[in-house]
């Protein structure tokens, strides 16, 4: 279902109603289109955008994209006041404009009405509230906020203060896979109607789990227009290596597999790749097979193809170097059917599995789902091996 979000003066952002429409729409959708009625729901989101609400549960300000950049001043401000090695270390992120805290921060600044905010959600825990389940943020979630201390999954009061949040403001941590009430909602299919609610956590983890990559070690290549590098170990490393990462762009939130953390790099070749694939004027096949031959569009091709892989690699190396080597990778997302793409992450990366699953986030928050009402075991997965 279309997801439409508004530029304004501001930036991008998209109100909370219009969010949940989207929502509602494509769970009716695939309840309707599968025709059964449905035992549970695993909601996966992203998890730096938020929706601040009154007392009444009313939302007092548009939901702010992630990759929104009117919160510059906060971002420098947090630099000066916390600075990036204790950010890093701590939240385990880079110190960039990312995060929901130095949006938060911005929002009190500029719009009044959310200082009276009792409660914050997550976009994926505001869903699942409006279908009718609890109060609650998942753990996933709750790392892409910059809040979050990620080695105790505790708040970190000293980031709250800063941007003028506090721990009231935030509903009880949970587990992913975890029952999180039922669907009560008129506003989506009667099919849906007593199905168990949970949350997911974040999509790329979903994704991960969804193409039976999360175990120890090992690291998901989700290779669409944002590549993202996914890997999932035990125990979380040192605070130092833990900013050590950071400082390489690389996130570490608790991971959606209990007892493990998952460490997040990401670049943008995909979208290189798109954009070389437009210029060129040809499509994927035509590519590969020109670059193959080392004739025409094909030498540009090969080369865009590289430096995607290179800048992949180097997020790679940057998990080796503090972690140890991944135990497997493998590979989803759409550049997976390319085989120049292949050819080029094989050289570089070595043996890797190509996952058959076309959408391994939805079946991620499936297999969730299917461990909150007790339909599989809590090591259990969907779909086939």
């Amino acid at each position: 279902a279309a997801t439409t979000w508004q530029t304004t003066p501001d930036g991008t952002e998209i109100s909370p109603e219009a969010l949940c429409r989207s929502a509602f729409e494509a769970l009716t959708a695939a309840a309707v289109d599968a025709g059964v009625e449905v035992r549970a729901i695993g909601v996966t989101c992203m998890g730096e955008s938020g929706v601040l609400v009154d007392a009444r549960e009313r939302p007092l300000a548009p939901v702010i994209a992630w990759h929104d950049d009117r919160d510059g001043d906060e971002v420098a401000d947090l630099a000066a006041t916390i600075g990036a090695e204790t950010f890093g270390g701590v939240a385990g992120k880079p110190l960039r404009g990312q995060f929901s805290l130095t949006k938060h921060r911005w929002l009190l600044r500029h719009t009044p009405a959310t200082r009276d905010a009792t409660t914050r959600f997550d976009v994926g825990g505001w869903v699942v509230r409006r279908l009718g389940g609890d109060a609650v943020l998942e753990l996933s979630l709750a790392g892409r906020t910059g809040w979050l201390d990620v080695a105790t999954c505790d708040w970190w009061d000293a980031a709250l203060d800063w941007s003028g949040a506090h721990r009231a403001l935030m509903p009880p941590l949970v587990a992913a896979g975890v029952p999180v009430g039922i669907v009560s909602s008129d506003e989506v299919s009667p099919l849906l109607r007593g199905a168990v609610l949970t949350l997911a956590g974040h999509d790329h983890q979903a994704s991960a789990l969804g193409a039976r990559a999360t175990g120890q070690g090992h690291e998901l290549d989700s290779s669409g227009t944002a590549e993202a590098l996914v890997r999932t170990i035990t125990p979380i490393p040192s605070r130092a290596d833990v900013a050590r990462l950071a400082n390489a762009g690389i996130t570490t939130d608790p991971s959606v597999e209990a007892g493990h953390w998952s460490l997040l790099g990401g670049t943008e070749g995909g979208l290189a790749q798109l954009r070389a694939m437009e210029r060129l004027g040809a499509d994927v096949a035509q590519l590969d097979a020109a670059a193959e031959a080392g004739s025409g569009p094909g030498v540009e091709w090969r080369a865009v193809v590289a430096t995607a892989a290179d800048e992949a690699l180097a997020i790679h190396h940057a998990m080796d170097q503090v972690v140890g080597p991944a135990a497997r990778v493998v590979v989803t997302g759409g550049w997976r059917h390319s085989a120049e793409v292949m050819r080029a992450k094989v050289a570089r990366f070595g043996p890797l599995e190509v996952s058959s699953v076309e959408e391994a986030g939805a079946l991620g928050a499936a297999t969730l789902a299917a461990r909150a009402c007790g339909d599989i075991g809590a090591n259990d997965h969907l779909g086939d091996p």
